[in-house]
């Protein structure tokens, strides 16, 4: 199992590791700092540092077929290290940050809009969630203020952790319909804005809401009689 370090500490911007092993299908490290794609965010991306100073692209992160290890994927044609190389595992922080900022917004558009999620993606400084909304008036300009209200706040954003079966008799805490909560291990994180939100959530997540700036509802779409999917967008900071 990959030790997951980017759980503990998102803010983590790189950090040395073993090479287990490397092919065509991915780098696996013995701890990373990577996010492998996962709940609607994409693989962080970066860098292996190998002794020497020579650097191999990682163009994408995702899981092993065991969903236990974790896979860099480096660039086509790259050298690969030999197992047992030491590296520096070094994130593009530009793109984590951005995603890490997204992804927290979404879980206040889930506090705006407190319908059952049914799909989601979180992108660069962007991202959008679509709703069961049923009959409900989604009203863009009311949607964007209260986000941004949220927003500034400032709330503390954290993460404890239950136990699968507390999950299960608590399953009001998921509000995603379509993408299960990351289980099977025993335990389930559950991130916490302080006084707004508690849901299970194996993302990247900003420490405080400030940190996300000011956030555009850029679109709301119907996708079918029910179904609203609400677009927004983060300032630069």
């Amino acid at each position: 199992m990959t030790e997951a370090l980017f759980r503990a500490d998102a803010y983590l911007r790189e950090a040395e590791a073993t090479i287990i092993s490397s092919g065509p299908g991915g780098i696996l490290l013995d701890r990373t700092v990577f996010y492998p794609q996962g709940g609607g965010q994409s693989g962080d991306l970066g860098a292996l540092i190998v002794h020497g100073g020579d650097k191999i692209a990682i163009v994408n992160t995702i899981y092993a077929a065991d969903r236990k290890t974790i896979l860099h994927a480096p660039a086509e044609g790259a050298a690969l290290p030999a197992p047992g190389s030491r590296v520096v595992a070094r994130l593009d922080w530009e793109k984590r940050y951005q995603r890490m900022r997204a992804h927290t917004a979404l879980h206040l558009l889930s506090v705006v809009l407190p319908f059952p999620v049914t799909g989601g993606s979180v992108g660069d400084a962007e991202g959008r969630l679509d709703f069961d909304s049923g009959d409900a008036a989604v009203d863009r300009a009311n949607v964007e203020l209260r986000l941004n209200e949220l927003i500034a706040l400032d709330a503390k954003v954290g993460q404890r952790w239950i136990s699968d079966e507390e999950l299960e008799a608590n399953a009001a805490l998921v509000k995603t319909m379509m993408v299960k909560p990351p289980m099977g291990t025993g335990r389930v994180r559950l991130i916490e804005i302080e006084g707004l939100d508690l849901q299970p959530c194996g993302g990247t997540h900003v420490a405080r809401t400030g940190e996300i700036g000011r956030a555009s509802v850029t679109q709301i779409e119907k996708k079918g009689r029910l179904n609203r999917r609400v677009r927004i967008a983060l300032a630069n900071c």
